[in-house]
């Protein structure tokens, strides 16, 4: 089992909802709700960890945390 992070934004043009996962390339998708962009960010992990091979999942970032920075301009 591999357990990552996704940073998910609203995008303000569209509407959509954009989830990438930093550490994997090509590891991205968008969707109308939160549940189904959980549903295809799910999918394109899997895709894209298929597509690896053991050494480069190996290799992978481990999550540590977040954190949000607020500053004033």
């Amino acid at each position: 089992m591999y357990r990552t992070v996704g940073y998910i934004e609203r995008d303000p043009e569209t509407g959509l909802y954009v989830a990438i996962i930093p550490g994997i390339p090509g590891a991205h998708t968008q969707a109308v709700t939160l549940d189904e962009l959980q549903k295809n960010l799910k999918e394109v992990v899997e895709l894209c960890l298929e597509e690896m091979t053991p050494e480069e999942r190996e290799l992978l970032p481990e999550f540590v945390g977040i954190q949000q920075v607020e500053v004033t301009v």
